[in-house]
């Protein structure tokens, strides 16, 4: 009975979402129980002096993904940390494709483990107050289990860290690698402006809270791209409404593990440790791997 009161609630929750105009002075429903839970990151911070300010600025847990060694990653991660925000390394990997333009501190496929090894410390210290880390691009590095498997062991040898797989490509072994080296992980599962029209954006923010609604968990990536932040101004306020909360990614992170309680207490079970349990296919519009 109660498994069918939940499914009945998640169905009339769903229907309000699709129904609802997309109309940002428009009341949410109200008196809803909170049956999900939702992360978002917003990412390539770390460029731009004013969106950067404003991604801070942003209600409630939004995680911040910094790029290393940009102009403003140090004294914006600062802010960020002092706001109650988590901070992540926007770590750049080499993208698949003669079209995709890596970044210019992109980990390669060609190097080697100790050329990861140092280019890996060198921009995690660029980001202070990093708690996390998630792939800028790295559509051809992230689908190679020995290179991951490499930075795995460099993000497990500091516990303090996590990992967030982008999914910028289908055929990517991120997350799975991670979850094999013990190292605490997720997956992104929507991206919210591959199309940045603000109704485009909006609607990918309304499939966030259906997948959270229905799997009680779901966790988003976006850009501090002006339509992007507008949507999240206006629709973060309203989540109790569609009976969810927005937490920060660790705590995401040690839910999905069954723990309760902040990162630093998460240690994973054996069976969780050693889980390779392929994941679905990456959301639609996850292959633009030279954007992500």
């Amino acid at each position: 009975m109660r498994l069918l009161g939940r499914a009945v609630a998640c169905g009339a929750l769903l229907a309000s979402l699709v129904l609802a105009p997309a109309i940002a002075g428009e009341p949410a429903p109200r008196h809803v129980p909170i049956t999900g839970e939702i992360a978002i990151i917003i990412d390539d911070l770390g460029q731009q002096h004013g969106a950067g300010l404003r991604a801070i600025r942003l209600p409630g847990p939004v995680a911040l993904a910094f790029l290393p060694q940009t102009p403003n990653a140090v004294a914006q991660a600062g802010l960020a940390h002092a706001n109650g925000k988590e901070v992540l390394l926007h770590l750049p990997l080499e993208p698949a494709g003669s079209s995709a333009r890596p970044h210019p501190a992109a980990i390669r496929a060609d190097g080697g483990r100790a050329e990861l090894r140092q280019a890996f410390a060198v921009a995690l210290a660029s980001v202070p107050h990093a708690r996390g880390v998630n792939n800028h691009q790295g559509s051809l590095l992230t689908g190679m289990a020995e290179p991951m498997g490499w930075l795995m062991g460099e993000i497990r040898a500091r516990p303090d860290l996590y990992f967030v797989d982008s999914r910028t490509s289908a055929a990517s072994v991120a997350y799975r690698v991670a979850r094999f080296h013990g190292v605490p992980a997720a997956e992104r599962n929507v991206f919210l402006d591959d199309a940045r029209g603000e109704a485009a954006i909006r609607d990918q923010f309304r499939r966030l809270v259906a997948k959270a609604l229905k799997d009680e968990r779901a966790l988003a990536i976006g850009h501090p791209y002006p339509e992007t932040l507008k949507v999240l101004e206006e629709e973060l306020p309203r989540l109790a409404g569609y009976g969810v909360r927005l937490v920060a990614p660790s705590e995401l992170i040690a839910r999905q593990g069954g723990y309760r309680g902040p990162l630093r207490n998460l240690k994973l079970s054996p069976a969780l440790t050693l889980a390779t349990t392929t994941t679905g296919p990456a959301a639609p519009g996850s292959t633009s791997a030279a954007a992500h």
